[in-house]
């Protein structure tokens, strides 16, 4: 595939066939995603191919979890989790989306079927190989990602090449603790996604994004667009 068609088709897809994605397939798009740029080269990610039924069972019901939050932010017009927000508010929506679960309400289709996807990666990162070099400011650090989200997007981009489609999820890392916990992930590591992958139902040939203008300036963020 043509490097420019892939960066442009590769949606997040959550719609799949019944036809397996064998562990081959899987090793050969970790292969290459391998090779994604990451801080100092210390390849920090650490992958766990999920495939128990039993195991996969209980990611879901954190997953279903978390999504009834997500579900219920979004109604109160908030960014779910979003690090700047009126948090009186978070809260009073977090609270109606536990209730929500609580009470058994339907979840989404990809939500309540998670555990049924073809194939299910748990991607995690050493803390102790991040340099993230916002750690002491006073505000949401995020630099640490940047040493291991390309690895994901590159896994990303090598299923696509594999003729699969997939997409990266974090609802499950809401209730990180029990995550850990079920995939027996050391106290030195943390979660950074969960990746499904299959044979796609459909896929998007038109993906929507804004255009470079709109979110590109020159010389200051509050500079001219960059057109």
């Amino acid at each position: 595939m043509e490097l420019q068609e892939a960066l442009r088709s590769t949606g997040a897809i959550r719609d799949f066939t019944d036809e397996p994605v064998e562990d081959e397939t899987i090793i050969r798009i970790l292969d290459s995603a391998r090779f994604a740029p990451n801080g100092g080269n210390a390849q920090s990610w650490q992958v766990a191919l999920v495939k128990d039924p039993s195991v996969r069972a209980r990611i879901r019901d954190l997953y279903v979890a978390g999504f009834h939050e997500y579900v219920a932010m979004g109604a109160a017009g908030l960014r779910p989790w979003a690090p700047i927000t009126d948090p009186e508010a978070e809260a009073a929506a977090i609270q109606r989306g536990r209730e929500a679960h609580e009470s058994g309400a339907p979840a989404g289709d990809f939500a309540q079927h998670f555990d049924r996807v073809p194939a299910m990666l748990a991607v995690a990162a050493d803390l102790r190989l991040l340099a993230a070099m916002d750690r002491d400011l006073d505000r949401y650090s995020i630099v640490g990602g940047a040493s291991v989200y390309p690895f994901v997007w590159s896994i990303l981009l090598a299923a696509h090449g594999e003729g699969l489609g997939g997409v990266m999820t974090t609802m499950a890392i809401r209730r990180e603790p029990e995550l850990a916990e079920v995939l027996g992930l050391p106290p030195t590591h943390a979660f950074a996604a969960v990746v499904v992958l299959g044979h796609p139902v459909e896929r998007p040939s038109r993906l929507t994004r804004r255009a470079v203008g709109e979110f590109a300036t020159i010389d200051r963020f509050d500079g001219r667009p960059l057109r």
